[in-house]
């Protein structure tokens, strides 16, 4: 077996498993967004709400959950991917509010969010 013909199978079999784990890692990352770990309905007030990122810029949001008046207010903190739901929850700050998400756990560095929660609804509550 010549020199060139050994260097020619060796690329090759570097390229299909460069391939394969390209391949590996885009499956794991489509399952980890359509596969939702939990969902749920958090009601509360819209505290914070801003827009993060060095690179991968996200809507960061921290909503205050109130169980008892005069107690001290739990936070959810939650990510908004969306940027129509952005602006209508950046509507509702400071506003009693119930955030419908879901929870993806497993996704890689904060370029995805800072969270694992996924506000995907939100509903002004009345007073």
């Amino acid at each position: 077996m010549n020199p060139t013909s050994l260097a020619k199978r060796f690329t090759r079999a570097l390229a299909a498993a460069l391939a394969g784990a390209l391949l590996l890692f885009g499956a794991y990352l489509w399952l980890a967004f359509h596969y939702s770990y939990s969902d749920g309905e958090r009601a509360g007030f819209i505290q914070k709400f801003s827009r993060k990122g060095w690179i991968c810029k996200t809507w960061e949001g921290e909503l205050a959950l109130v169980a008892m008046p005069g107690s001290t207010p739990e936070k959810f903190f939650f990510t908004v991917r969306n940027e129509d739901l952005a602006a209508r929850i950046n509507a509702l700050v400071g506003q009693r509010v119930a955030v419908v998400y879901d929870q993806h756990k497993g996704l890689p560095g904060d370029c995805f969010g800072e969270t694992d929660y996924f506000v995907r609804e939100v509903k002004s509550i009345a007073p």
